[in-house]
């Protein structure tokens, strides 16, 4: 966006986790719909974590979400083939596989929390989504988030300070208190203008409609 771009922008807050699949469908739902809307968005990711208390080895997914949820094998394989479809049709690449892990996420959104005072923290996002579900990596592993860093274009030294550091440990959890008090336990959570909450991957047509009202209301 350069200074001159007469397109509106609209402030949207997004709370979600590197390990939510919707939420990288939602968000590239929104894409869509601001594209079509010919509108800019001014993003802020904030911290969710589906599975606080996943030790550090992960779990089978497909164990996990049976587990979870108590689907069938035959319920998993079907959502993973939707997510799949879906993810094909706004250009997003889900690759499952029997061996697909559920992890730990907190150092990610730590990492997103220092990247964000580098002003990188929506590449590195979209970064640990390719790298997670795509490439199929453990986000849990340092090496592996630090490559994500090096991909969105930051300092992977500096990132393993921060994260050795432990600073942005209690602004995660203060973020994720935050949110969780107003109400938000399901993810993607979007919050546009600071003033709607649409939660769930809601489709291109809805976010475009939630945006033009955002629009019509500052107008």
């Amino acid at each position: 966006m350069s200074p001159s771009d007469p397109r509106p922008i609209v402030q949207i807050d997004i709370v979600s986790d590197v390990v939510c699949p919707w939420c990288i469908v939602g968000f590239r739902q929104l894409d869509a719909a601001l594209q079509q809307s010919n509108v800019l968005a001014r993003l802020r990711w904030h911290p969710f974590e589906l599975n606080p208390t996943m030790p550090p080895e992960g779990q089978n997914l497909r164990e996990h979400i049976m587990q979870k949820y108590g689907s069938t094998p035959e319920q998993s394989q079907q959502a993973r083939d939707q997510l799949t479809r879906i993810g094909a049709e706004l250009g997003f690449t889900f690759n499952f596989s029997e061996d697909s892990k559920i992890v730990n996420t907190f150092a990610a959104h730590q990492l997103l929390d220092w990247a964000e005072s580098e002003g990188r923290q929506h590449p590195l996002k979209m970064a640990l989504f390719e790298t997670f579900f795509t490439r199929q990596q453990d986000v849990s592993e340092i090496a592996v988030l630090l490559d994500a860093v090096q991909t969105a274009g930051l300092d992977p030294d500096a990132a393993r300070s921060a994260l050795e550091s432990g600073a942005h440990a209690a602004p995660v959890r203060e973020k994720q208190e935050f949110w969780a008090s107003r109400g938000i336990s399901g993810v993607p959570s979007m919050v546009f203008g600071g003033k709607y909450l649409l939660t769930g991957a809601q489709g291109t047509e809805t976010y475009a409609q939630v945006l033009q009202r955002c629009l019509a209301e500052a107008a």
